[in-house]
C-alpha cells in the first residue's frame, strides 16, 4: 500500500475510534435536589413554632389567675369604722375560689358603714367575717379545749364554725351509743392557740357568742364537759 494511503487509513481509524469512545463515555450524573419545603425536619420545626405560639396566646387569654382582695394599711381596732383609706388592694393567687371568697373582694368599691368585729394587724387580709354594717353586736367569748385532730386545718381566726360534742367513751361507757350533738351553731373563732404538743395534743379555741346564744351557755358548758368537742367549719 502506498504510504499516503496508509496515513489516510490510519487517520480514519483514529477518528472512528475517538467517536466511539465519545459515544461510550457516560454523561455527567445530575443530582436530584429535594425541595427545601419538602424536608421533614423543616415541616416539623414549623409545626412546633406554630404550636408554641398557639399555647402562648391561650395562656395570655386566660390571664394570670390572680384575684384582688382588700388588706389593711395599718393596724385596725375592734369596732373601728373601715373606709377605703384604711385599705390597700392586693393581687393574690388562691388555690381554690372558696379560699378567695373568704376575704373582702377588691373588684368593687369598699361599702360604706363597715365596722370591724375584731382587730386586724397591718397588712392583714380583710375576712368577710371580720366586717359588718353598723355597730357590731356585743359578744361573749367562750374558751374550748379541742383535740388537734378535731380542728380543721382551714380554721383560723375569723372562721365561722359549728361546735359539736361527741360522747366520750372514757367518761361513761353508757354513752357509747349516744349520738353527737350540735351545741353551738355558726359561731366565730376569735382566738386559736395550741395547748399540747405532738400528736394527740389539744388546742384552745375561743369562740364568740351573740346575745341570743348566751342564753344557752349553761347547757353548752354541761354538754362540753361530758364529751369531746369537734369543730366543723361553715361557709
Amino acid at each position: 500500500m502506498p504510504k499516503s494511503r496508509e496515513v489516510e487509513h490510519n487517520a480514519r481509524v483514529t477518528v472512528s475510534s475517538s467517536s466511539r469512545r465519545d459515544e461510550l463515555v457516560s454523561p455527567d450524573a445530575s443530582r436530584h435536589r429535594v425541595s427545601a419545603w419538602r424536608d421533614p425536619r423543616l415541616v416539623v420545626g414549623i409545626a412546633l413554632v406554630a404550636l408554641c405560639a398557639l399555647l402562648g396566646a391561650t395562656l395570655l387569654g386566660q390571664g394570670d389567675g390572680t384575684v384582688g382582695v382588700w388588706a389593711t394599711r395599718t393596724e385596725l381596732a375592734e369596732s373601728q369604722d373601715v373606709t377605703a383609706e384604711d385599705l390597700v388592694r392586693h393581687e393574690l393567687r388562691f388555690a381554690e375560689q372558696a379560699d378567695a371568697d373568704r376575704y373582702l373582694p377588691a373588684d368593687q368599691p369598699v361599702p360604706e358603714g363597715l365596722v370591724l368585729s375584731r382587730p386586724l394587724g397591718a397588712g392583714e387580709l380583710v375576712p368577710r367575717s371580720a366586717v359588718g354594717a353598723g355597730t357590731p353586736e356585743q359578744s361573749v367569748e367562750v374558751p374550748l379545749s379541742v383535740p388537734s385532730d378535731s380542728v380543721p386545718s382551714t380554721v383560723g381566726v375569723g372562721s365561722s364554725v359549728d361546735v359539736w360534742v361527741v360522747p366520750d367513751r372514757e367518761l361513761d361507757a353508757r354513752t357509747v351509743q349516744a349520738e353527737a350533738a350540735l351545741v353551738l351553731d355558726d359561731v366565730r373563732v376569735v382566738e386559736l392557740a395550741r395547748l399540747g404538743g405532738g400528736l394527740g395534743g389539744t388546742r384552745q379555741v375561743v369562740v364568740a357568742l351573740d346575745r341570743a346564744q348566751e342564753d344557752t351557755l349553761p347547757s353548752v358548758l354541761a354538754r362540753v364537759a361530758q364529751g369531746v368537742v369537734v369543730l366543723v367549719r361553715t361557709p
